[in-house]
């Protein structure tokens, strides 16, 4: 009798003891599944539309994760420079960079296409463009070789000119010196309005423009109003003759190790964000016409036959930069059919 129930302590205690093992790793399983996902994503800018789009990302990956990943967000080049965020993206020290397509270049020429002139008939219609599946899907395809997964695309606003000096008319531009992202299709706009193009990075433009270094730069509204340019250089050109578009790419290899469930709610939130970030960009340009105009700066338009002149000239510049790349070539050539067919 004893021995008998010493076999059944003996069983209950070897049960207790296998509970108590798959408990604990239950346990440290939940755990695990309990820490979130970090994603820190970096721009440039501060309350503006990246910043914007950053936002409404993350709340998106957030709510569509149910907390799985937890968004990070660093504008204001917390995280560093242009190239040391996209050198952190691509090696998944960080996980996300959003800026004009512009300052990825380097990585891919095709990134620059985007900012060809004469191909949008209004902010709407760029938007309307670029969000056309084909389109869409082949630009944010690029550097996907390079260890980059674009996610988002939209517009932000027209380019325009910021000048110390007005400038009225197209004989205005000779020989001034203007600021420019390092992308042949914006330096290539500059030479034809003869006036020399000066690529440098953001946080170097404002005390150049202060000493008188450059004359101008081509930008965003958005982004001289936040960073107070009426100050040092209060007339700005509605040149409207191309758009400033912002992508979004992510570290490849974060997004390729996620769960094929993540990897779709990461996708899902780019493409919406895309989207719903636009109506905001719309109203954030009109408040920022009113900001500067009342911080003492001056908008200044050409006229319709100086208007009609500027695209004639810079209309050619996407062709003429892509034709010898091929690949380069290609896209634009899509872009183009894409503008055709959305107009």
């Amino acid at each position: 009798m004893n021995g008998v129930s010493h076999k059944i302590n003996r069983r209950a205690a070897l049960s207790g003891i296998g509970a108590g093992v798959a408990w604990g790793l239950s346990s440290i399983h939940v755990r695990a599944q309990a820490t979130p996902i970090v994603m820190k994503l970096g721009t440039q800018t501060l309350n503006d539309s990246q910043h914007e789009w950053m936002k409404i990302f993350g709340g998106l990956v957030e709510a569509g994760s149910n907390g799985r990943i937890k968004p990070e967000l660093y504008p204001s080049s917390q995280l560093g420079t242009a190239p040391r965020m996209i050198e952190g993206t691509q090696f998944n020290t960080i996980q996300g960079f959003v800026a004009p397509p512009e300052f990825l270049s380097g990585v891919d020429g095709r990134f620059e296409v985007l900012g060809s002139p004469g191909l949008f008939k209004n902010f709407e219609h760029a938007q309307r463009a670029i969000q056309d599946p084909e389109f869409n899907k082949a630009f944010l395809s690029l550097g996907g070789d390079k260890g980059l997964k674009g996610i988002g695309l939209f517009i932000n606003a027209p380019t325009i000119f910021n000048t110390r000096t007005k400038i009225e008319k197209l004989s205005d531009f000779a020989g001034r010196k203007i600021r420019v992202l390092a992308a042949a299709v914006q330096m290539e706009q500059l030479r034809k309005l003869k006036a020399t193009p000066v690529p440098m990075p953001l946080g170097d433009v404002l005390p150049a423009l202060q000493q008188g270094t450059i004359d101008g730069v081509m930008s965003v509204l958005p982004v001289l109003t936040a960073f107070r340019y009426y100050d040092a250089a209060k007339y700005i050109l509605e040149s409207d003759q191309a758009m400033v578009s912002v992508v979004t790419v992510l570290s490849k290899t974060w997004y390729d190790n996620l769960s094929a469930d993540l990897q779709a709610v990461v996708a899902e939130a780019g493409r919406r964000a895309s989207v719903e970030v636009f109506p905001w960009a719309v109203e954030f340009i009109a408040k920022q016409r009113k900001v500067w105009t009342a911080s003492g700066g001056e908008l200044v338009q050409l006229s319709a036959a100086e208007h009609l002149e500027l695209n004639k000239l810079l209309k050619p510049v996407g062709a003429e930069v892509t034709a010898a790349k091929p690949q380069e070539a290609a896209l634009y050539a899509l872009l183009q059919k894409t503008a055709e067919k959305t107009a």
